[in-house]
């Protein structure tokens, strides 16, 4: 095995052994406009431990990485957090080639990994709660986290070393040859926790702040949170802590966003005209027109907000393709504490902003506002689309207030 690529020490015992995925650019509709990394953790003694595989095109990667600390070969156990396949797809390979002595998981990841991969290696079940010391210095205890964000998941704290390796949980998708968090622009990393907080974590958010509590109460000697994707938080835990309890509250704030696509600037032009309407007083504004805004992007500003907006002309007695295309991707994603309002212009019969409303009822934002507009919109139709910001925005500044 070639020792081309290196491990990262985290700790005396504690290494990075993972793989970075320069190229990703859709993680299954998510927009990794910077690549992504899949995290893997070697910890070193008498007997050594591999926590969590990687996607399998980078196996090798994550095999030369050991190798240059420890023989592969001399990898005694494998834990498997969490059994999606961008880190549990090399694992059939890793376990024929290094032939472990135990293989864990959660009760559910076991079942996970065989209906993936139907064959029958022997894996040993964890619960919460559960303690194993493979060797004198390696004590590994477990946290069942269920819908964080499968219902395998789970969580890995090594107690000598005080590394927690969390999962999908605290991460992001990141591709950075830095491998902890304080070494990467401050801003990039709320930009980019934010993103996968939105895209992957959010229709779970009353599980996130559970799961903070839970956590919180068995006062862990937590040094390190190691998640499966982007780089290592090594100090200021408190802060993605924090980050996290905010976003799981969902609270409105005085902020809304439009989202909106036009045919012929119709809808645009009353979508500026209530974005001015809402400014004026006191409301801030993001416009998010889809011909340059990717869904990703979009539930980012989601996180935290109080007030949606929809803006879509008809086309074939539907609502714009785009706006189902962004609003389906939302549904899943199942938002909370919203209120919202829906707006377009149309030519002949007008069904696409009854769609619109239609889709945001299904994920139970409150639409108070409803306006359509025939055809290129009239002053006396602006001067409605100014009325129609100043109820929002009064609308909104109610239901921001109800949450204090």
């Amino acid at each position: 095995m070639d020792k081309l690529l290196k491990a990262v020490k985290l700790t005396k015992n504690v290494y990075w052994v993972g793989a970075i995925d320069w190229g990703i650019r859709d993680f299954h509709g998510y927009n990794t406009v910077r690549g992504s990394t899949y995290n893997s953790f070697l910890i070193t003694g008498e007997k050594n431990v591999l926590i969590d595989g990687v996607k399998k095109p980078f196996k090798d990667e994550l095999l030369s990485r050991v190798s240059s600390v420890i023989d592969p070969k001399e990898v005694h156990i494998i834990v498997s957090n969490h059994a999606e396949l961008d880190h549990s797809g090399s694992l059939p390979e890793l376990i024929a080639e290094l032939q472990p002595e135990k293989v864990y998981a959660s009760a559910m990841g076991l079942k996970a990994l065989k209906a993936h991969f139907h064959w029958d290696v022997d894996v040993l079940p964890l619960k919460s709660g559960n303690t194993i010391t493979p060797c004198p210095g390696t004590t590994l205890s477990f946290i069942e986290t269920k819908m964080l964000h499968w219902p395998d998941s789970m969580f890995t704290f090594h107690e000598e070393s005080g590394v927690l390796f969390s999962q999908d949980a605290f991460g992001m998708h990141l591709a950075t040859g830095e491998r902890f968090i304080d070494e990467v622009p401050p801003e990039v990393i709320l930009e980019e926790s934010e993103k996968y907080f939105a895209n992957i974590l959010l229709p779970y958010a009353p599980r996130v702040a559970n799961l903070l509590t839970s956590v919180g109460a068995m006062s862990l000697p937590i040094s390190f949170i190691a998640p499966d994707h982007g780089p290592i938080w090594r100090k200021d835990l408190h802060v993605v802590l924090n980050w996290y309890k905010r976003w799981s509250e969902q609270r409105p704030v005085n902020k809304a966003i439009i989202v909106y696509d036009t045919m012929w600037n119709s809808t645009e032009n009353m979508a500026r005209t209530i974005s001015e309407s809402l400014i004026e007083e006191g409301i801030l504004v993001k416009l998010l027109p889809l011909k340059g805004t990717h869904r990703t992007e979009i539930m980012r500003e989601v996180l935290e907000v109080g007030l949606l907006l929809v803006g879509t002309p008809t086309l074939n007695n539907n609502l714009f393709p785009t706006l189902a295309d962004a609003l389906t991707y939302m549904k899943g994603l199942r938002p909370q504490h919203l209120i919202g309002g829906v707006f377009g212009s149309y030519g002949w019969s007008g069904e696409g902003a009854k769609q619109a409303q239609e889709y945001l009822e299904a994920f139970d934002v409150d639409v108070r506002e409803t306006l359509r507009v025939k055809y290129r919109p009239s002053q006396e139709a602006l001067e409605k689309c100014i009325a129609f910001g100043k109820e929002m925005a009064a609308q909104l500044k109610k239901h921001v207030a109800e949450f204090q």
